[in-house]
């Protein structure tokens, strides 16, 4: 079964790519999936963040606002490394099941979708790395228009990752999302062809 590592950069269109994968009958075991698991009242990681970070970070409901923890986070670079090393170990456990439930089915391929597949140095999980890339003014406009972020709020979150001209240089593959959907959608059918998978 060949693990694809699909990464990109925040606003760079990896999860329209990643859905792509899907109607190409490929599965997608997706991290950001697995952050919101186990996060979850419950989980695994969600009492060691409260302990962490204060119940000021909790909702009415209990739940951890996602938000407001992000804000707190990415200003502060001693808190994001905290959380990180909180939440990481619990989502690699989840992801790393849902991989082997994708062996157990006998699948061609399984995609691991990770956005920082790099600086989290996870590319020894995989055999093929994909980015998904755009210049960096686009990666800004889309950004702010996504999430209603100022300029400087959208900085901070690209610079928190690394740049993605240079996950480009380290990739197997590069699709460039700066076209149309449909554009990008032939992008990834060449390369799958390529690759043997459809």
């Amino acid at each position: 079964m060949m693990r694809i590592g699909l990464t990109g950069g925040i606003a760079s269109g990896k999860s329209t790519v990643s859905r792509m994968f899907q109607s190409f009958g490929i599965p997608v075991v997706d991290a950001d999936m697995a952050a919101r698991k186990v996060v979850e009242p419950g989980a695994e990681a969600y009492e060691p963040i409260i302990a962490r970070f204060g119940a000021d970070i909790l909702r009415e409901d209990g739940t951890i606002d996602r938000k407001k923890l992000g804000a707190l986070v990415f200003a502060d670079e001693e808190k994001r490394l905290a959380l990180n090393a909180i939440v990481h170990p619990a989502v690699r456990k989840v992801m790393l099941s849902e991989v082997e439930e994708c062996a157990r089915r006998g699948e061609k391929a399984v995609v691991l979708d990770i956005p920082l597949l790099f600086e989290s140095r996870l590319t020894d999980w995989v055999d093929k790395i994909i980015v998904v890339y755009v210049p960096y003014r686009l990666q800004l406009e889309r950004l702010m228009a996504r999430n209603q972020f100022t300029k400087n709020e959208a900085e901070l979150r690209i610079q928190a990752q690394m740049p993605l001209e240079e996950k480009k240089e380290r990739a197997d593959a590069v699709i460039d999302n700066s076209g149309t959907v449909a554009e990008t959608r032939r992008q990834l059918q060449r390369l799958l062809q390529e690759w043997q998978l459809i």
